[in-house]
């Protein structure tokens, strides 16, 4: 084998190196399904009839335990980025 032929296998070897790990794709996964749970409590509320004003807008579920879902989710995308793949 050439010099040239090595650096070409080099590249080769870098270049199939997937950024994250299996675990990341994982939290990934359970950081979009927090997110889904969030923003689906989060939804409704509304009246049909708009001379009339409905109170479930102001529910615990969509004042305080759907954004705390949203925010969960969010840190754990953030933490599945920066996480390192174990092999390195």
């Amino acid at each position: 084998m050439s010099k040239l032929d090595n650096k070409k296998t080099e590249q080769d070897n870098k270049e199939t190196k997937m950024p994250f790990g299996r675990d990341n794709y994982l939290w990934v996964l359970i950081g979009i399904a927090f997110l889904l749970v969030g923003f689906l409590l989060m939804i409704g509320g509304g009246s049909d009839d708009p001379d009339v004003f409905n109170e479930a807008i102001f529910s615990f579920r969509r004042l305080t335990l759907a954004p705390i879902l949203v925010l969960i989710g969010f840190g754990l995308e953030i933490y599945a980025i920066m996480k390192k793949p174990k092999g390195e």
